[in-house]
């Protein structure tokens, strides 16, 4: 048989690259087609990589923890015995400009934290993270950090891309640069002065480093994992992109409780799920999200963006005490049998570490059950780029008051607490409240006669 190149796949949108965290074969084993070949990493979600056709590994020709680009071979299939000549791939062959053609060879190249790149942090003091592949370019083409700070990027969480760093090269010594803002030089001492246009552009004028932790003889250090400091980079982020109000709603839930105890048996028997109060809720979320479209928005520099799709995420807990957020897409056109099945379907996905890329990305608005873990409420941070965030409290039993047409009454009724943040800069306190407020009243409305 032909040799055959594995290809990196793509994997999802704005995924130009994936870090090899595992190779499950090795040169010279045998393998059948869709068998898994390697593990992958994304800073989106961990994968495995199928083969594309059945014979012998013949070569390998990145090792584990580099960073591959989509579409770049990584590995070669052929059969027993036979000799492997390296092929080029098309990047290689093409004609391109000198400049470009030395990015594409540090794009092809094997990168891995301890080779190209060297000369760029991964971290910032700023904050801002970059990969390999970046830190390569960077260094290939002269591009100091200070230059690096001060392109926009525009992949996931603001990072700076292939494609800014390319089209950074294209502009470098023109003016004005485009997609290039020039970071102001760091001053020591806090500036308690009104922001000057570029700070509130979102270019650093302060850096804030972490204070030295004290490490005692009985204390015991445990590194992060990698999806641990994704989470971390992305909170701190967050706060620091984004100035967080919090809503909080009461809400009265005993007929959903009681709807719920009363159906949930039919319910698995008609449709072969479980019935969660997720989906109930979202429900909810999703109706007020339809009465009041600019929650459902996101900043984009000066402009609100402002999303017709409702694509609700779900941040799910993992075994490793992780979180990850899937998303239910075009959440306005499932009832409540689709909502709980994709509900259950992706809850089930992120537990067994088996979300695609496209299951996490795309989202508008997140929910957040802190009630699982016996919360009453809590003060979610957005995830952005996303303008909004609801947390839901835990059910309780507590006396309250009950109106009824001969006067007030008191009653033991299920009541749970909303916690609703979001971004100050394009959500007032009107806005953010009465979303929450609706959401509630929804919840409250739930029909106790409503059929499956």
């Amino acid at each position: 048989m032909a040799d055959i190149e594995v290809l990196l796949p793509k994997m999802g949108e704005s995924v130009a690259e994936a870090t090899i965290t595992s190779w499950l074969k090795n040169v010279g084993d045998t393998i059948e087609e869709d068998e898994p070949i390697v593990e992958i990493a994304t800073d989106k979600v961990d994968s495995e990589v199928p083969s594309p056709a059945s014979g012998v590994i013949k070569q390998i020709l990145f090792n584990e923890g580099d960073v591959v680009p989509v579409g770049a071979v990584f590995a070669i299939i052929g059969s027993a015995g036979d000799a492997y000549s390296p092929v080029s791939t098309p990047a290689q062959d093409s004609i391109q400009p000198v400049s470009e053609v030395k990015v594409e060879e540090a794009l092809l190249a094997p990168i891995s934290a301890n080779g190209n790149g060297a000369g760029i942090p991964k971290t910032s003091d700023a904050g801002k993270f970059y990969s390999p592949l970046v830190r390569s370019i960077a260094e290939t083409e002269g591009i100091s950090l200070n230059e690096l700070e001060a392109i926009t990027g525009s992949g996931q969480e603001g990072r700076v891309t292939k494609k800014d760093i390319l089209a950074y090269l294209d502009n470098r010594g023109a003016a004005p640069a485009v997609n290039v803002q020039v970071a102001k030089p760091v001053e020591e001492k806090v500036d308690v002065k009104p922001k000057t246009a570029a700070a509130s552009e979102g270019v650093a004028t302060q850096v804030h480093k972490a204070p030295p932790v004290p490490i005692g003889p009985n204390d015991e250090i445990i590194e992060m994992d990698r999806m641990r400091k994704m989470i971390a980079d992305h909170m701190v982020m967050s706060t620091h992109v984004s100035p967080h109000v919090t809503s909080f709603v009461e809400a009265d839930v005993t007929n959903i409780v009681l709807w719920r105890e009363k159906n949930k048996k039919s319910f698995f028997e008609k449709t072969g799920e479980k019935l969660t109060f997720t989906p109930i809720f979202i429900e909810a979320v999703v109706k007020a999200l339809q009465d009041f479209p600019m929650v459902n928005t996101m900043l984009n520099g000066k402009d609100i963006v402002v999303k017709k799709d409702i694509n609700v995420g779900m941040a799910t807990a993992l075994p490793t005490g992780n979180l990850i957020v899937p998303v239910i897409h075009n959440a306005d056109q499932y009832n409540m049998v689709g909502l709980a099945k994709k509900v259950n379907k992706l809850a089930d996905l992120a537990r067994t570490n088996k979300l695609s890329p496209d299951d996490i990305q795309g989202g508008t608005y997140t929910v957040s059950n802190v009630g699982t873990f016996g919360n009453v409420m809590g003060t979610p941070i957005i995830n952005q780029p996303q303008s909004a965030i609801l947390a839901l409290g835990a059910i309780r039993k507590k006396p309250a008051v009950i109106e009824t047409p001969f006067g007030d009454t008191i009653g033991i009724r299920h009541q749970m607490f909303l916690s609703h943040s979001y971004d100050h800069r394009i959500i007032d306190g009107a806005l953010g409240g009465s979303f929450v407020k609706r959401v509630a009243d929804y919840l409250e409305a739930f029909d106790l006669e409503r059929t499956i």
